[in-house]
Formats: structure tokens, C-alpha cells, sequence
């Protein structure tokens, strides 16, 4: 059926069929490009980078560049510290954002009213850098591991979203669980996480993005702690003493960098080597997505 209606299109259908197909690859095209750009001159050797004119593929392909980035003191060690704090960051707080977010969805829940009020108030005011750098020392947090997953570990947005998807679930189902004998953790367990799954992976992306991404933290609260040094700090550091020789990384090690690579071609590389372990994530968390679109579609 969905055959023979293709091949007796009107001419107006084609038309559309036509400019929507060449639409979407410019679309796409736009997109892809930087990307494949970027990976393109982080692959070509770094001398003939200089000349440019490289554009989807390497002129001269090599993987000097990525040799030369990992060989950097520290970047070991800080590409640990920041898959652990991505790993346990993202697990802390989907815990407490969805723990706090089923109670505020509770309608026997009385305070409801004034946390959602408190929360919401805290997306739009701040103490500011100063009192929390003093908040975090008298919680002998400054020079922990901590100090990456505690401070962020409830967010009001995410919070809010989750709540979202949650009312959206037949209260029923938690009644029909409590006439069962469960408790609200056990509901909470068994019944709603199960059905959060589609917003709880993208809670769990955003968290995910925000915590590989995040270096201000470390430069603020554990800039001189080698062992608790992350990816994005190291390489920050990196950038900033290629573009502007401001003296973040060590002498020896700049002067090795610049002797083997040219700063476009470490600019290039360091964006890959940041970008990749997220694009690699998403795919496995894309269904949930496509989940979550489909009820909405039915619920609608």
C-alpha cells in the first residue's frame, strides 16, 4: 500500500519530497562539518597544518598529536579523576534529584508547596563565588574529592523535570503498591524508577556533560593538588599557555609540547580528546530517548 501511494505521488509531493531530502543533507552537512574539521587537523602532521587548506580528511595523517598530548605530565591522572567524579557524580545526584523529586510529586506530601518555592528560588539567586569558597572550607571540603560531586548533588532544574514525569504517571499505580504492603521507598524503587527511565537518562546526560566538562571547580578549590587534578583543567592549562605563554604548565613540559606540535594542532586535538568520551555515551542512552518521545506521544 505505502508502495503503490509513493508511486502515484502527485507532483507537489515530489517537489516537497525533493527539497526536504536536499534540506536535511545541508542540515546535516552544516552539523558534521566542524566536527569533521576539527578530527581532520587533529590527524594531519602538525607542520603541514600551518599551511592550511585542510578541510574533511588530513592532508598528511599522523597521530604525533595524540602521542605528544598523552605524554603530558599529569594528563593520566587527571583523565582518572575526571571519569570518577563523571561516574560517581551522575550516580549521587540521580539518587537524590529523583529521590527528592518523587516526594515533591507526593500530593499527601504538606511542605510541598514551600520546597518547590525554596528550590525555585535557588535557580535565580546566589551567595556568590565568595561566601561558597567560604561555605566549602568550613566543610573541609576544599582539597577533597568531594568538593566535585557534594556541592552539585541536588539541582533545582533537574529536580523539577523529573517531578514533571512523574505526575505524568497514574497515581494509581502507587495506591494499588500501598494496599500491597510496600513502603514509600520500596514505591519508589520498584514502581517509579522502572517508569523514569527515559527522563532519568537524559537527567543522567546532562549530569554526565556537566561533570567531564567542569574545570573551575578544580582550578578553584584543588588547583594545587596534583593527585586531584582533572582532564579539562590539565588541558585548559595547556590551552592557555599556547595562546597567551601565561606559565600554568611547567617550563620543561610546555617547551617539549611546542617542540613536537604546533598550538592549532594541540587545540585541535585536546577538543577531540574532550569531546569524544560523551559522543561515545550518548548512542547507549539514545533509546531512552526515543522512550520517552513514544509515551509522551501516547499520552498526548
Amino acid at each position: 500500500m505505502a508502495a503503490s501511494k509513493a508511486f502515484n505521488a502527485t507532483k507537489s509531493e515530489k517537489l516537497f519530497d525533493i527539497f526536504n531530502i536536499i534540506l536535511m543533507t545541508l542540515i546535516l552537512i552544516v552539523t558534521l562539518y566542524p566536527f569533521l574539521n576539527v578530527l581532520a587537523i587533529s590527524l594531519n602532521d602538525s607542520t603541514d597544518t600551518v599551511r592550511g587548506g585542510i578541510y574533511l580528511w588530513p592532508r598528511e595523517f599522523t597521530l604525533e598529536n595524540y602521542r605528544t598530548i598523552f605524554n603530558y605530565t599529569g594528563l593520566i591522572q587527571g583523565f582518572k579523576i575526571s571519569v570518577l567524579r563523571t561516574i560517581v557524580g551522575t550516580i549521587f545526584g540521580l539518587i537524590s534529584s529523583s529521590m527528592l523529586a518523587y516526594t515533591l510529586s507526593r500530593p499527601d506530601f504538606r511542605s510541598r508547596r514551600f520546597v518547590s518555592t525554596f528550590l525555585a528560588l535557588t535557580m535565580y539567586f546566589s551567595g556568590g563565588l565568595v561566601p561558597g569558597y567560604m561555605l566549602m572550607r568550613h566543610l573541609d571540603l576544599i582539597g577533597t574529592f568531594w568538593i566535585y560531586v557534594l556541592p552539585g548533588i541536588v539541582s533545582a532544574f533537574n529536580v523539577f523535570i523529573i517531578r514533571s514525569f512523574i505526575d505524568g504517571l497514574p497515581y494509581a499505580l502507587q495506591e494499588s503498591a500501598k494496599l500491597d504492603g510496600a513502603n514509600d521507598f520500596t514505591i519508589y524503587y520498584r514502581v517509579i524508577l522502572p517508569l523514569c527511565k527515559p527522563v532519568l537518562a537524559t537527567i543522567a546526560l546532562f549530569l554526565a556533560v556537566g561533570q567531564w566538562n567542569s574545570w573551575f571547580d578544580t582550578y578553584l578549590y584543588n588547583g594545587n593538588k596534583p593527585n586531584l587534578t582533572t582532564l579539562q583543567y590539565e588541558l585548559m592549562k595547556v590551552l592557555a599557555s599556547t595562546n597567551q605563554g601565561s606559565g600554568m604548565v611547567n617550563a620543561n613540559d610546555m617547551a617539549n609540547l611546542m617542540a613536537q606540535v604546533s598550538p592549532e594542532s594541540i587545540k585541535m586535538a585536546i577538543t577531540i580528546v574532550v569531546t569524544l568520551p560523551i559522543l561515545l555515551v550518548y548512542p547507549f542512552l539514545q533509546r531512552y530517548f526515543v522512550s520517552g518521545m513514544t509515551l509522551g506521544a501516547v499520552k498526548a
